[in-house]
């Protein structure tokens, strides 16, 4: 990916109304890409997500990214089937909302090539900028 589509313009927004607005930590950092960057990432996201269902490799049980999926669909789902089967049902809730940020890139990619067949310029294009 060209380094011209990397660049973000920072805008700094408060975590919270009621944080000290002083302190430069009860900011969160959002970054806002270009509109060219955009469509190309919808462009890739698109003929992949394509290539990957038309190949039948999207995990039967996913349902982030997918049209008519929702974790909140899923959980409903699961937890109305124990119900009408009579069975107690649990729920416990973790906030991952950070989590994406400790992916490691070489193992996603490494995941892409072998799980996927994504290869070649692709590859090399997806990772671009990762290290």
């Amino acid at each position: 990916m060209p380094d011209v589509f990397k660049s973000a313009f920072i805008t700094p927004l408060l975590k919270k109304p009621d944080l000290d607005s002083d302190d430069p930590r009860s900011y969160r950092p959002i970054s806002n890409l270009s509109v060219v960057s955009k469509l190309l990432e919808r462009l890739v996201f698109r003929q992949l997500y394509d290539y990957l269902a038309r190949a039948d490799l999207l995990p039967r049980l996913q349902s982030a990214y997918r049209t008519y999926h929702s974790t909140a669909t899923a959980v409903l789902s699961d937890i109305l089937l124990a119900v009408d089967n009579g069975d107690l049902s649990v729920l416990a809730l973790l906030d991952l909302s950070a989590a994406f940020d400790t992916v490691d890139h070489d193992i996603l990619l490494t995941g892409l090539h072998v799980s996927y067949s994504v290869g070649g310029p692709v590859l090399d294009w997806t990772g671009s900028g990762t290290t």
